[in-house]
């Protein structure tokens, strides 16, 4: 369970949620251009694009669930369970990547989402876990920059790699029924809605919002990508940094999880362990966590971009209260 977004105003901005049962040790994770990244089935990149976000690191290697590198791609692997499937058969005409390695596979060599493009017309995700005790996740992911964004399901049909106009990715079902969904509610507006029921005179609007009566509030995928839809792509805030921001995380606010709404079937609680956003132009990375809604951020270029060291930053998860006396 997940909600990303990529969204303009002055300048790119790509973020999500984390919706989760648990924390996976994650923490912010700064990889530079020299630190070298090995592939299970090609040759290590020694070299590379600095990229920053938030990860697991195990046996030295950055797990990252999404990221964003010094060129401005950003890149985020969503839950897609029952649907992803990877295969275990290599094939001989493309670059092998395990799902675990595909963040550090895409965003260390391409500087767009055209680069992308062309870079995993030959690319053949395979089913290698990371380890025996660490499974592959069912992803599929959202790859976005200032042009545009993309979405990458795999599933036994293949690799899938479409146009996402709408700049939102959430879950189960596949990313077509999602767009096709949409069509239920061309109805909701922002404005003061017309009367279309009937002529009679008497029907007007009792309060405001009622232009968007329908909007879904449940926290299942497909309503959360309609819901997140209509406020991104309703979106009005100032151009700043700081109104972009606050204004990033209200629409992931909007679509977040409540500890004890959801519960699965394994009775634990479904909640939004973090959100983020990043600024791609500025290689700044902000979250804030489910015990701590201040936000903290991470900016790679006050990092060196040239080193061959992993940066690590643990997350501020207790709460940070701004007293006034």
């Amino acid at each position: 369970m997940c909600t990303s977004i990529a969204m303009t105003t002055n300048d790119f901005y790509f973020g999500r949620t984390m919706d989760f049962e648990y924390n996976f040790n994650e923490c912010v994770v700064f990889t530079p251009r020299n630190y070298p990244l090995p592939f299970r089935r090609t040759s290590i990149m020694d070299k590379h694009y600095a990229m920053l976000g938030m990860a697991t690191v195990m046996e030295g290697y950055p797990l990252y669930a999404e990221a964003v590198n010094e060129k401005g791609l950003c890149m985020a692997g969503l839950n897609f369970p029952d649907t992803a499937y990877y295969p275990s058969e290599e094939a001989s005409d493309s670059k092998n990547i395990s799902p675990f390695e595909l963040i550090p596979w895409v965003l260390g060599q391409c500087a767009s989402i055209a680069e992308a493009k062309k870079l995993l017309d030959s690319t053949h995700l395979v089913g290698i876990p990371f380890s025996a005790s660490l499974p592959l996740a069912p992803l599929h992911w959202h790859i976005a920059d200032s042009t545009g964004s993309l979405v990458l399901e795999n599933t036994k049909s293949g690799m899938d790699l479409c146009e996402n106009p709408i700049g939102v990715l959430t879950n189960n079902p596949a990313f077509g029924f999602q767009t096709t969904n949409l069509c239920q509610y061309m109805n909701l507006t922002s404005s003061c809605p017309t009367n279309c029921f009937s002529s009679i005179k008497s029907l007007v609007p009792f309060g405001q919002g009622l232009g968007c009566v329908g909007l879904p509030g449940d926290y299942s995928p497909a309503s959360r990508f309609v819901k997140a839809a209509y406020l991104s792509l309703n979106s009005i805030c100032e151009k700043d940094e700081m109104s972009s921001i606050s204004q990033f995380f209200h629409i992931l606010d909007s679509v977040s999880m409540i500890r004890g709404s959801v519960i699965t079937p394994q009775e634990l609680y479904d909640v939004t362990t973090y959100s983020c956003c990043m600024n791609a132009a500025k290689g700044i990375y902000y979250y804030k966590t489910y015990g701590n809604n201040q936000i903290t951020a991470v900016d790679m270029h006050r990092e060196n971009l040239v080193s061959d060291i992993l940066r690590t930053y643990p997350l501020t998860t207790s709460q940070q209260i701004a007293w006034a006396n």
